[in-house]
């Protein structure tokens, strides 16, 4: 019996604008159902790293494999198709909705239904959204417009909204960026109830929140992969701190 394929495979992936290199051939393996950490400073290359990912931008060379499939040439509606999910650095939400509309529409613009908006209080996608608000911990607060919610509130209804449709590869960028401590924790907290059925890949720039939410980490620096290990050996990984204490090169 063949072993699964990873969940994402990069295989010499690169992108250049003009004569900037933002991300050298690299290659990167993340298996089906893991928690994976793309660290490193500001502009190491990760959000554009991301953005080819996604399909948001193509790659300058390279090939891209999802669960086996070529999706290096495909849009990002037809990878999101095939189970894929990014969120961005700024929360996306509609600010004039509902908790409950958001994840309404996050869930109906996933089903066949999608160009069909008439709500309606017992369909499928409006227990699904009750369901996500559950799982995100906004369950209390599903009737509260979203542009009403904390940073830290927004961010739980942005992750509801990405988990939409029982997606199998999430993307997120920088999930903890301007949190408090306290929605750190939670933030933890909900990346580790995720089901195992979901592969997790996620820039961050807060090394506590990815070193306890993830199984690997890969450290970039200058478009390029520094190194990879477990989240103890990136913990103790000299090259790693020098990265983020200006060190590394000089």
């Amino acid at each position: 019996m063949e072993p699964a394929p990873p969940a994402l495979l990069l295989e010499t992936v690169s992108r250049r604008f003009g004569a900037v290199r933002a991300v050298l051939p690299m290659t990167l393996s993340v298996a089906a159902g893991e928690r994976r950490a793309l660290l490193g400073a500001n502009g190491a290359g990760k959000t554009t790293l991301f953005n080819v990912i996604a399909g948001d931008l193509p790659p300058s060379t390279g090939q891209i494999r999802m669960f086996g499939q070529d999706v290096t040439r495909l849009p990002t509606q037809r990878r999101i198709r095939l189970g894929m999910r990014r969120t961005y650095q700024t929360s996306l939400v509609f600010a004039g909705l509902t908790v409950r509309e958001c994840l309404f529409l996050a869930e109906r613009g996933l089903g066949d239904r999608r160009f069909s908006w008439r709500r309606a209080a017992h369909c499928p996608e409006m227990h699904a959204a009750d369901r996500l608000a559950e799982r995100v911990g906004l369950e209390r607060m599903r009737h509260i417009k979203a542009g009403a919610l904390s940073h830290g509130e927004a961010r739980q209804l942005e992750l509801g909204m990405a988990t939409a449709g029982s997606p199998r590869l999430l993307l997120l960028d920088e999930p903890a960026a301007g949190l408090s401590l306290a929605e750190r924790h939670r933030l933890i907290d909900l990346l580790r109830d995720l089901p195992r059925s979901l592969t997790l890949v996620m820039i961050e720039h807060d090394m506590d929140v990815a070193l306890q939410s993830v199984d690997r980490v890969t450290v970039m620096h200058n478009g390029a992969v520094v190194t990879e290990g477990t989240p103890r050996e990136i913990a103790a990984d000299a090259r790693v701190h020098d990265i983020y204490m200006g060190k590394h090169g000089t």
